[in-house]
C-alpha cells in the first residue's frame, strides 16, 4: 500500500511494453534557483493508520515514507539494495542476519538498535493489537503463537538479538525474496519512546510518529487538514533538498487540481479523470507521467450469499466493457486489466481470466439469471479518490447489459470504506486499488487474496490456492516461484472473487514552485529529489 498497499484516489496506467520512461520536471520553465529553506505541499487522502504495521494504504505510505528510512529500496531493476541496512545475508534463504548502518537515531535522538525492529515487528505481529500489516511477519518462526484470542506467546520465537546493530531472523520455511519484502513499511523500526510498556504502543504516538527518516514530524497529525514534517538535520542518509512537507488532505481530486493551477498546491499525485483531456493545456510540462503498479478492481463480499457464487461474479464481469470505459472516462490514459497481477512483475500474463475478461452481454445476462444474481447491485466507493465517473458508468452498464438495477454508494473517505469492509458490514460490490509493497508476483497474490491476507476484505478462502502460494514462498528460486504463483493466479480466475479492470499509471501534476518531481511504482512522490523553486 509502502504505498504499496490500497490506493484511494483512481490511478492511470502503464503501456503493455512499459515504454514510458520514469518523468521528472524540469519544473519552473527555467526561471528560479532551488530554495533549501522552502517546504512544499503534496496532496494525500486522509491517512487510515500512520503506525507502521497499521497502515497498507498509500497515503499513509507517503507520509510514513518521510519519517522513516527502509531497510532496503529498489533500483530501476526492482532488486534490492541496503539503505538503513548495512547487509541482509542467508546461506539457506531460512536465517537471515540483518546488519544495520551505524549514526541513524530516532528524531527525539535515541539511537536506532536492533532491539527497535525486534520490538516493532513483535508489536506488529501479536493478533490482539489488531495490526492491518500483522500479515507481513506470517513467515517468521513463531508466527502462530501470536494469533487468536489468547495467543500462546507475545514475542516472534525467530527474531534475535546478536547486538547493537545485528539482529537474526529465522523463516518458518525459506523464502528467497524476504530481503525484498524488507522494503515494506510495516518492517520500520520504532523508538522505546513509541512504547508505554512493553508491547504496549504509548497512547499519542501515532498522532506524532517518531521515526528515524529524512524527516521529522512538525505538531500533530491535523486530521482532514494536514500532516507537516521538517528535515531531520541528523539523518546520516541522503539529504532531502527541501526544509519540509505539508501533506495537505482533500477530500476531493478536484479541488487539488484547482489549488496545482493556482500554485496553492505544489503536487498533485493524480490528476481527476475529468481533468485528464485538459492537464496538458493546463500544466504543459508540470503535467507528468510515469510507470505506476497500481491496479484497479471491483471485488466481491463473498461472504455474502447472493454473492457467494462464481458464475454470479463472472457475469458481473463479462457484462462490464472495460474498453468502452478506458476510451470514454478515461481518455485512453489507462491499460484495462484481464489480470491479476500487474506488467511490471516478474511471472505477469496478460489474459488471466480469460473468458471472464470478454464483453459478451447477451451471454452474461444468461448465466446471471440461471444463477440467481441480486436484482440490485450496490457499487461501494470512497468519494475522496476521484471514482464517480467511472462507477456511474459500470451502473450503466450492469443496468443495461444485466437487466438489474444498481446504484453508486460513496463513503467519504476510504478509511471510512475500509473500516466498514473490516467489520463485514454490507456495501454491496466496492471497488479497490491495489499498489505493490514489494516488486514480486507474490504481493499481487498473498496479501488480497489468502485466507488470513492482510488485505483480504472479500471473505475469499480456497486451500489449494494458499498451498501453492505457500509452495511458491519455499521455491529455492525466481523462475520456480513464478511457476507456483500463476497456478495460484489460475484458482483466482476460476472463482473470481475480484474483476480485474484498469492497470494503473502515474499521472500527475505539479506548480511553478517545484522542480525535479518524481513519482515510483509505489505511488509515492520522491522526497528526496524534489525541489523547491525560489
Amino acid at each position: 500500500m509502502r504505498v504499496r498497499r490500497l490506493a484511494a484516489w483512481t490511478a492511470l496506467p502503464l503501456a503493455v511494453t512499459l515504454g514510458l520512461v520514469a518523468c521528472g520536471s524540469g519544473g519552473d520553465g527555467g526561471s528560479g534557483q532551488s530554495d533549501p529553506n522552502a517546504a512544499v505541499r503534496i496532496e494525500i487522502a486522509e491517512p487510515q493508520h500512520l503506525v507502521p504495521t497499521n497502515t497498507n494504504e498509500t497515503s499513509g505510505s507517503q507520509v510514513l515514507a518521510a519519517l522513516f528510512s527502509p531497510l532496503v529500496d529498489y533500483d530501476e531493476a526492482n532488486k534490492p539494495y541496503e539503505v538503513a541496512a548495512d547487509s541482509v545475508t542467508s546461506s539457506d534463504n531460512k536465517v537471515w542476519t540483518i546488519k544495520l548502518k551505524d549514526g541513524y537515531t530516532f528524531h527525539n535522538g535515541e539511537k536506532v538498535t536492533a532491539e527497535n525492529y525486534i520490538d516493532a515487528w513483535n508489536y506488529g505481529a501479536y493478533a490482539p493489537n489488531g495490526q492491518n500489516s500483522s500479515y507481513f511477519f506470517e513467515k517468521v518462526a513463531g508466527y502462530e503463537d501470536l494469533q487468536g484470542e489468547k495467543p500462546a506467546a507475545k514475542t516472534l520465537s525467530g527474531l534475535k538479538k546478536v547486538d547493537d546493530l545485528t539482529f537474526t531472523v529465522t523463516l518458518t520455511e525459506p523464502y528467497s525474496e524476504f530481503k525484498t519484502m524488507l522494503g515494506y513499511t510495516a518492517f520500520y523500526p520504532l523508538p522505546k519512546a513509541a512504547f508505554s510498556a512493553p508491547g504496549v504502543l504509548a497512547e499519542g504516538y501515532e498522532q506524532a510518529p517518531i521515526g528515524q527518516g529524512p524527516f521529522k514530524i512538525k505538531g500533530t497529525w491535523q486530521h482532514d487538514a494536514k500532516v507537516e514534517v521538517e528535515k531531520y538535520d541528523a539523518f546520516p542518509g541522503q539529504k532531502p533538498k527541501v526544509a519540509g512537507v505539508e501533506f495537505r488532505i482533500y477530500q476531493q481530486p478536484t479541488a487539488a487540481y484547482a489549488d496545482v493551477l493556482s500554485d496553492n498546491l505544489d503536487v498533485i499525485k493524480t490528476i481527476p479523470t475529468e481533468s485528464l483531456s485538459t492537464a496538458a493545456t493546463d500544466l504543459g510540462d508540470r503535467f507528468q507521467q510515469s510507470p505506476a503498479s497500481s491496479l484497479q478492481v471491483l471485488a466481491f463480499p463473498t461472504f455474502q450469499k447472493e454473492f457467494s457464487k462464481p458464475e454470479v461474479r463472472k457475469a458481473i464481469s463479462m457484462a462490464i466493457d472495460r474498453d468502452e470505459i478506458t476510451k470514454s472516462i478515461f481518455k485512453d490514459s489507462q491499460q484495462p486489466a484481464r489480470s491479476f497481477v500487474s506488467p511490471v512483475v516478474a511471472g505477469y500474463r496478460e489474459n488471466t481470466i480469460g473468458a471472464a475478461g470478454e464483453f459478451d452481454p447477451a451471454k452474461a445476462k444468461a448465466m446471471y439469471q440461471a444463477a440467481g444474481g441480486p436484482s440490485k447491485i450496490e457499487l461501494s466507493y470512497n468519494g475522496d479518490g476521484g471514482h464517480k465517473d467511472w462507477i456511474d458508468a459500470t451502473c450503466n452498464q450492469l443496468k443495461a447489459n444485466l437487466g438489474v438495477e444498481c446504484v453508486g454508494t460513496a463513503e467519504p473517505k476510504f478509511a471510512d470504506l475500509l473500516t466498514k469492509l473490516k467489520a463485514k458490514q454490507p456495501v454491496g460490490l466496492f471497488r479497490m486499488g491495489w499498489v505493490m509493497d514489494y516488486p514480486s508476483m507474490e504481493n499481487y497474490l498473498g496479501p488480497l487474496y489468502s485466507t488470513n491476507g492482510s488485505s483480504n476484505y472479500y471473505g475469499y478462502s480456497n486451500p489449494e490456492f494458499d498451498k501453492l502460494l505457500a509452495e511458491g514462498a519455499k521455491a529455492p528460486n525466481e523462475e520456480e516461484a513464478i511457476k507456483k504463483y500463476q497456478a495460484a493466479e489460475d484458482l483466482l480466475a476460476e472463482d473470481l472473487p475480484v474483476i480485474p479492470l484498469r492497470y494503473g499509471q502515474n499521472n500527475f501534476g505539479h506548480s511553478t514552485k517545484v522542480k525535479n518531481v518524481e513519482m515510483d511504482l509505489f505511488d509515492r512522490v520522491d522526497l528526496l529529489k524534489i525541489e523547491a523553486v525560489k
